[in-house]
């Protein structure tokens, strides 16, 4: 079983594919400056929940990208229910291979997936690209709470850094942090419980499926991970990004 497929199971009875609540993804939309007519593209959009509450809040148009089929299956099904698909497109693939007309969003987002990109600071290069000069940017980044991570967690989660290296990435690339939206101890637990439920739910289904140890051993090892470190030294934010305001340099790079 590929890890795409684990991913599907493990996020079949979730909406919002991250450690959040609609209200603040809705939050997030009000601090991007969404409003009627503004078209905003989502890199790893998953279910396209975040799209969704956009639409209907907001009265935005915009692209939802994911690799996953089935998360852009459960997307367009829902677009359809609520009266939006011609509001809101969903692409099916990797989105560091979208082609877009740069510059043409006025919003970009990439919530809970910057490995697309390569990391952080790479997704912020890809994203600003698809905005105009005065777009902002909403990413979802886990952070470390401290620098005094176990050695060996740190090890493991190449790519994690501290709030004050996030922030420092986003200016060079031309971008101020407006505002953080940041996940709760229960926005964590709630997030990672609905991962072991859908697991457990499948392994219930399917006693007898080929691939019953692998999911088994994944969910053990999630657990292990979460309660003896992620919890106690990751976090996890929603980031508003704006552009830059520097006057030394004429704002973005």
């Amino acid at each position: 079983m590929e890890f795409l497929d684990i991913m599907n199971i493990s996020h079949r009875y979730m909406e919002i594919l991250n450690p959040s609540t609609p209200e603040k993804v809705i939050k997030l939309g009000k601090l991007l400056r969404l409003e009627e007519g503004k078209r905003v593209i989502d890199f790893g959009c998953g279910c396209a929940e975040p799209l969704l509450l956009w639409a209907e809040q907001f009265g935005i148009t915009g692209i939802g990208i994911d690799l996953s089929e089935e998360f852009c299956d459960r997307a367009r099904k829902k677009l359809a229910r609520r009266g939006l698909s011609d509001r809101i497109e969903i692409v099916c693939c990797n989105g560091a291979d979208y082609v877009f007309e740069e510059g043409a969003f006025d919003v970009a987002t990439c919530i809970g997936a910057s490995f697309i990109f390569g990391g952080y600071q790479q997704t912020i290069q890809a994203m600003k690209r698809a905005v105009h000069q005065n777009g902002r940017l909403g990413i979802g980044e886990p952070y470390w709470l401290s620098n005094r991570v176990d050695p060996e967690y740190v090890q493991q989660q190449a790519g994690i850094h501290t709030e004050a290296e996030l922030v420092r990435m986003a200016r060079d690339e031309g971008f101020e942090l407006e505002y953080i939206i940041r996940a709760s101890r229960d926005d964590w637990d709630r997030y990672l419980s609905d991962h072991w439920f859908g697991l457990i739910r499948w392994l219930e289904e399917n006693p007898n499926h080929p691939d019953y140890e692998q999911v088994f051993n994944f969910l053990r090892s999630d657990q292990d991970q979460y309660l003896q470190y992620q919890r106690q030294y990751m976090g996890w934010a929603m980031y508003c990004l704006a552009p830059g305001k520097s006057k030394t340099t004429g704002g973005r790079l």
